[in-house]
């Protein structure tokens, strides 16, 4: 029998959800959700339903797992918790700072609905937070680096879109050059944020907005921008469309450590990704995760997990056996 699917929110991210099933044969996409009106939401997968987002609490058996496609900002930390009391779910929440809090909050209802929460999965955090344990795991002495971009963040971009007065926008991360060069060095320099990126974006403002107030906003926001040297630059909507409607990204988890009995030896790990579509690349991984969570709750379990407590046997739908031979 097919994993049934629901996608709750059908932007960038819920659409390469559904990009993403039609690659797993063992999954079914069952309904999508959306806080539009459904018949504006035209979606790809012919004969599946399109509902608001308050009916999804009626199909709770109907579903086996929902995706969560909001943004980090301000719909995860609420749709989360709310929606694992009801489903196994699966959420890409990629606030750093955030996420011991997040993780708490999902785990309590997740308990209480006996379902399993996976949370903060897409590549960073999930597959770069898994390169980076791994390694520091295997190199105990050493020092981790990681470096976005360059490339648009999501999530980043999504909190400039929540400000007063921004029509659209666009956020770049960039790595600094120097900085990643000298870590490939295994030279292991210490180095803060801001010596390590930069963040550009390009803004689309509303007739009339405040321009100074909203760039004072976007240079001092917690979590996102206070941190970083940050350049806004305000354009046009024709601009915008013409110049960053693709939504490139990519990045580096490099780890420097020694071995040796006088740690004589230096090791350098490098994991790395280049990625024509941020979103879709995000969507495949959490279509993968939400196998395990289905998994993990057949078997009985329940609770909030991270990219940490999922074996990776059940990302896959190639049987154990068939793992060992080809994938060992």
């Amino acid at each position: 029998m097919s994993i049934r699917i629901g996608i709750l929110g059908y932007g960038n991210l819920g659409r390469g959800v559904e990009c993403a099933l039609r690659q797993n044969p063992d999954m079914e996409l069952a309904a999508v959700f959306t806080r539009r009106d459904p018949k504006d939401v035209k979606i790809l997968t012919p004969d599946v339903p399109v509902y608001t987002a308050d009916m999804a609490v009626q199909m709770a058996d109907k579903i086996d797992v929902l995706i969560l496609c909001g943004g980090s900002a301000t719909d995860l930390p609420v749709q989360t918790p709310q929606y694992a009391r009801l489903f196994n779910v699966v959420d890409s929440f990629d606030t750093h700072a955030r996420i011991p809090e997040h993780f708490d909050a999902v785990d309590a209802a997740a308990r209480q609905g006996g379902k399993v929460g996976i949370i903060s999965v897409g590549w960073d955090p999930g597959m770069f937070s898994l390169n980076r344990m791994y390694a520091s795991a295997i190199l105990p002495d050493g020092a981790d680096y990681t470096f976005w971009g360059k490339g648009v963040s999501q999530g980043h971009s999504d909190a400039v879109r929540r400000i007063e007065g921004v029509r659209d926008a666009r956020q770049y991360t960039i790595p600094v050059d120097s900085a990643l060069e000298a870590v490939r060095r295994g030279e292991n320099p210490e180095l803060t944020v801001r010596q390590k990126h930069t963040r550009e974006c390009f803004v689309v403002a509303e007739e009339g907005a405040d321009k100074a107030r909203i760039e004072r906003e976007i240079k001092t926001m917690p979590n996102y921008f206070a941190d970083y040297d940050t350049t806004v630059h305000f354009i046009s909507e024709e601009e915008l469309k013409k110049n960053h409607s693709g939504i490139p990204h990519g990045g580096f988890v490099i780890r420097c450590g020694k071995t040796g009995w006088d740690y004589e030896n230096k090791h350098i790990i490098e994991y790395s990704l280049k990625l024509d579509s941020n979103p879709e690349f995000t969507s495949s991984i959490l279509v993968a995760y939400a196998r395990a969570a289905y998994r993990m709750n057949c078997e009985g379990q329940n609770g909030c997990k991270t990219v940490f407590d999922v074996p990776p046997a059940y990302l896959s739908a190639v049987p154990g056996d068939e793992l060992r031979k080809h994938f060992l």
